[in-house]
């Protein structure tokens, strides 16, 4: 990509788009996604578990190494266990209503989506109450005030591994300590997270891990995946009940993985594109892109330090930050500044609440929230420049 400055404005000009909303939806999707989804559509276009003919046996098997993939990126040991949802929201929905009763406590971070929030919101009307985990001021999640806020009947907790808006990593680790210590499930929110930063459940015990195919993953929209530990999933009611292809005697629903939690037809296109996100991801390694968007991190933070106008929220430790930047400007409308970089450079961001309404309230950015820079592994140092230039020329 080509940044030009000239001389008479210092208008930077660009024919090509820089994509900095990384955090909604990756751009571009990883390689052989869109053609692994035509694939399905047009030579295979069958559907699973209804028939044992040869194309329907081969995207059964697409759809079981899919699932192994999945393990091997997290560090998950059961595939029968790696469940395949429309998404994220689904999954934390399929969860917190599945799990939770009348009569239970959940304790959540105090930077959850409204993924987390709204069904927890919801379920305040059926006797279900949280607590938020409060931070010691922008990066530091308070452990010794989370066991305080532990009760006999609490039973979850949920937390987003990193915050969309801060890109700030959670202790999750020693969230699970605490959580087993007390005998309390733990749901791990990886949307922020998953391909982006290294995730082993092999180095410590979550009941749950939730992840979008579309972020980190790099894979299509519309389908996500949950990994539940065994024994949480016996005590998980299905959300969503009906024909799974087994079982077909029978009106009641499986009991048997992963089928209970599967049932209609399942987003085969969807599959065949994560299975190739996936495969692609796996090669190259969550450690590789990892380095890539440290670097693209370290990089934009050195140039927003040369500049002023505005601050930054989250960490400065990059060991704990994935490639999320937030900016609150000082003197200018963020909602201004963001339709700027969009109209009049081609630098896309993503300005307001991030359906993050708490997380802005821990920070101090409630209600103008702030604009947001995310960065996935297809972004260059070029294009951090180019994001920089034009920062600088609107703020002068």
């Amino acid at each position: 990509m080509q940044v030009r400055i000239t001389k008479m404005s210092k208008k930077i000009s660009s024919n090509k788009i820089i994509y900095l909303d990384q955090g909604a939806t990756s751009r571009p999707k990883a390689k052989g996604v869109g053609e692994a989804m035509r694939s399905y559509i047009e030579d295979v276009c069958v559907n699973v578990n209804r028939s044992t003919y040869a194309p329907a046996t081969s995207a059964a098997v697409v759809a079981l190494e899919t699932r192994e993939m999945l393990c091997t990126l997290f560090g998950f040991s059961d595939p029968t266990y790696a469940i395949f949802t429309p998404g994220q929201t689904w999954s934390l929905n399929i969860i917190l209503k599945g799990f939770l009763h009348s009569g239970d406590h959940v304790l959540v971070g105090s930077l959850e989506h409204n993924a987390v929030m709204r069904p927890l919101t919801q379920l305040l009307d059926h006797g279900v109450t949280f607590d938020r985990i409060p931070m010691r001021g922008d990066d530091e999640l308070d452990l010794d005030a989370a066991e305080a806020l532990i009760k006999p009947n609490t039973r979850l907790c949920v937390m987003s591994h990193a915050s969309n808006i801060s890109g700030t990593v959670m202790p999750i680790q020693k969230v699970a300590e605490l959580c087993e210590k007390h005998g309390i499930a733990f749901v791990i929110d990886a949307a922020q997270t998953g391909g982006h930063f290294p995730l082993d459940l092999t180095k410590f015990h979550a009941d749950a891990l939730c992840v979008p195919g579309h972020k980190g993953l790099c894979g299509p929209s519309g389908i996500g995946a949950m990994l539940l530990e065994r024994g949480f999933a016996e005590k998980l009611e299905p959300l969503v009940t009906g024909g799974t292809g087994s079982d077909s005697n029978s009106e009641i629903q499986p009991v048997y993985m992963p089928d209970r939690f599967e049932s209609g037809t399942p987003n085969l296109p969807g599959v065949y594109g994560l299975h190739a996100a996936l495969d692609e991801l796996l090669s190259v390694g969550v450690d590789a892109r990892r380095a890539h968007e440290k670097k693209l991190l370290k990089h934009f933070l050195g140039g927003l330090d040369k500049l002023s106008g505005f601050r930054t929220i989250g960490t400065r430790d990059l060991d704990r930050r994935v490639g999320v930047i937030s900016c609150d400007f000082e003197k200018l409308d963020n909602a201004d500044v963001a339709d700027r970089l969009s109209t009049d450079y081609n630098v896309l961001t993503r300005c307001g609440l991030h359906c993050a309404p708490n997380a802005h309230r821990t920070y101090g950015t409630f209600p103008e929230g702030t604009v947001r820079f995310s960065f996935g592994y297809a972004n260059t140092i070029e294009e951090i420049d180019g994001a920089l230039a034009v920062l600088g020329e609107i703020l002068s």
